[in-house]
C-alpha cells in the first residue's frame, strides 16, 4: 500500500495489512502533518481479526523536498504514527570570521640590516646610470644635452670664437639676409669638443631682440687648429645694433 501526505506530497510504502479496516490517523514522518487514513476490503469481512500494525519506520517511496517548518510540529492526535519524526540535525559550527588585521607570522624572517644594504645598492646602481648618461652625452649627443638645457662643458672652454664683419643684404623677393660668419680656434695643447654657438641680437638697450643657434660642421678640434663657420637669418629685427657670439653652456 502507498500513502501520499497531502500535505507536503511525501509517499510512504507500507504492507496492506498495517493500516486496519476502517482506516486509521497516521502522521507524516516528513513534516509532522497527521491525517485519517480511509482503508477499507471488499473480500474481507468485518470482524477479521488483523495483525498489529508496523511499529518499524518505513522510509518514503521518492519524497519530494520541500522545506522543513524551523517551529515546533505541533503533537499527534490519538494515534500511531507510522515513523517516528527525525530528530534535529546539529547545527554545524559558525566558521571563524575573517579578521584583516589580525597579526600573522612573517613567511620569513627579515636579516637585520637588508634594508640598509638594498638602500646602498639602489643608490650605486643610480650613480652608475647618470654616469652612463653622463659619458652619452659628454662623446655621442652633445646636442641632446644642449636641446634639454644640459652644460655640456667646462665654465670656461679654452676655444675662441673671433666674428667677421656682419653683411646684411636685400634679396630678390624683398626680404633682407641677415649673415653672420667666423672662425672658432683652439690655442690650447689638448683636443677641444666643439659645442653649439649661440647668436643673440641686441637693441640699443642690450636687450635681446631675436637669437638662434649655430651648429659647427664639425664637433672636435685638434690643438691649434681652427674651423670657420656661417650662418643667415632672413628679416631679423630692425632693432638690432650688435651681434654676441657664444657657446650654448658656457658661463655669462
Amino acid at each position: 500500500m502507498i500513502l501520499d501526505c497531502p500535505e507536503c506530497r511525501a509517499r510512504y510504502l507500507v504492507p496492506d495489512d498495517a493500516i486496519a479496516p476502517p482506516g486509521r490517523t497516521v502522521r507524516c514522518a516528513n513534516c509532522g502533518h497527521s491525517w485519517y487514513q480511509d482503508v477499507s476490503y471488499a473480500d474481507e469481512p468485518e470482524e477479521a481479526e488483523l495483525p498489529a500494525p508496523v511499529e518499524e519506520a518505513v522510509p518514503p517511496v521518492a519524497a519530494i523536498p520541500a522545506p522543513v517548518a524551523a517551529e515546533t510540529p505541533p503533537a499527534p492526535p490519538p494515534g500511531l504514527p507510522l515513523q517516528a519524526p527525525p530528530s534535529a540535525a546539529p547545527e554545524p559550527p559558525e566558521p571563524a570570521r575573517y579578521d584583516a588585521f589580525a597579526h600573522r607570522p612573517p613567511f620569513r624572517t627579515p636579516v637585520r640590516g637588508s634594508g640598509r644594504i638594498r638602500t646602498i645598492a639602489s643608490l650605486a646602481a643610480g650613480l652608475l646610470m647618470l654616469a652612463a648618461v653622463a659619458v652619452i652625452l659628454w662623446t655621442t649627443a652633445p646636442g641632446l644635452a644642449q636641446q634639454i638645457g644640459l652644460s655640456i662643458g667646462p665654465a670656461e672652454l679654452p676655444l675662441r670664437i673671433a666674428d667677421n664683419p656682419i653683411e646684411r643684404r636685400k634679396m630678390a623677393n624683398g626680404s633682407e639676409l641677415f649673415a653672420v660668419s667666423g672662425r672658432i680656434t683652439n690655442p690650447s695643447s689638448t683636443r677641444q669638443r666643439i659645442p653649439d654657438i649661440r647668436a643673440d641680437l641686441r637693441d640699443s638697450q642690450n636687450r635681446i631682440v631675436f637669437s638662434w643657434t649655430i651648429t659647427p660642421q664639425q664637433r672636435t678640434l685638434l690643438p691649434g687648429g681652427a674651423i670657420d663657420f656661417n650662418s643667415a637669418q632672413v628679416d631679423v629685427p630692425a632693432s638690432s645694433k650688435r651681434l654676441d657670439l657664444s657657446f650654448v653652456g658656457e658661463a655669462s
